[in-house]
């Protein structure tokens, strides 16, 4: 564990000399050699993402690798003489294609005792002409990431990669975090809720969640920082059961046939929190069925519903 966790420039090196047109398993295995006795695994992908890229000719070959310093360095500040310079060049600005690959691996047995990694797969594909005809940028922004110019298909211009992004000890992570941060409250609940749940028997946390890492930047101009639980759940998630229209026997199977699908118990009610825009009617019909003549929940699992009753919160 030290050993990825006190390495980055090794997990560099790693990305770097891994074919990125392979499989996601030969990388997996590569990082699994390293603490094999740690039960890494690939447990996410999210794509659909991209990043400004470089500078290519009108031949794909490359003027430079980042767009940014490119225009920097050619325009002088001058905006209007760096399209003047490059309105007949024929270049492409291009963009890094990208999709985040998440590997965990627990260190303990509490729902925080766990190391993320998070690597990238990345590719550069042309995004749109450098100079546009009768496109006129206000200002050096807006050349970098223009509204209004037209779009071209993304059509790759080198071999895909991998780059190491981070590693994260989730319990450490939590331990420096300003603890009066209400979403860092709410994910502090969440955790030991699922500690606390039938949820927590058997398998770990970090095998059916990632924490969504953001940093931004506040008011004061501290760099801050965002986590958000996400279910490595794969395929389409199923609808949670409509609390508004099932009560007993009929909530009861739809709930556990809920938690089979997603693959551990309780899955519902953890589900439903880190849906912020869901109807807790959910949650209310089944406190009220164990309220009355049913009893489908272990006591546990009804000690933490009784307790969000109380006092509810979402992630």
């Amino acid at each position: 564990m030290k050993t990825l966790v006190n390495r980055p420039d090794l997990l560099a090196e790693i990305c770097a000399a891994t074919d990125a047109e392979q499989d996601i398993a030969a990388l997996e295995q590569t990082l699994q050699r390293l603490v094999p006795e740690a039960g890494l695994r690939h447990v996410l992908t999210r794509g659909n993402w991209h990043r400004p890229g470089g500078v290519v000719d009108a031949d794909f070959n490359p003027v430079s690798s980042n767009i940014r310093r490119w225009a920097e360095q050619e325009s002088a500040g001058d905006v209007d003489a760096l399209i003047a310079n490059y309105a007949d060049a024929g270049y492409f600005a291009t963009q890094l294609s990208g999709k985040t690959h998440y590997f965990t691996f627990a260190c303990g047995s509490g729902p925080a005792d766990f190391i993320q990694l998070e690597i990238e797969q990345l590719q550069e594909v042309v995004d749109r002409q450098l100079v546009a005809a009768d496109w006129y940028p206000d200002s050096l922004e807006e050349f970098l990431d223009p509204l209004d110019s037209p779009r071209l298909s993304p059509v790759p211009v080198a071999q895909p990669f991998y780059r190491f992004r981070r590693i994260t000890p989730i319990a450490r992570l939590l331990d420096d975090t300003n603890g009066d941060s209400r979403a860092f409250v709410a994910l502090r609940r969440f955790l030991q809720d699922w500690r606390d749940s039938s949820a927590a028997e058997g398998t770990h946390f970090c095998h059916h969640w990632i924490l969504a890492l953001r940093e931004y930047m506040d008011r004061d101009g501290e760099v801050r920082l965002t986590a958000s639980p996400v279910t490595t759940f794969r395929g389409t998630l199923p609808d949670l059961p409509p609390g508004e229209t099932l009560v007993g026997a009929e909530l009861a199977n739809a709930i556990h046939a809920y938690d089979r699908v997603v693959g551990y118990p309780f899955a519902w009610f953890f589900h439903m929190l880190s849906r912020q825009a869901e109807n807790y009617q959910l949650a209310k019909a089944v406190l009220r069925d164990l309220m009355g003549a049913y009893d489908y929940l272990p006591a546990r699992d009804l000690k933490v519903l009784r307790q969000w009753e109380a006092q509810s919160y979402a992630v």
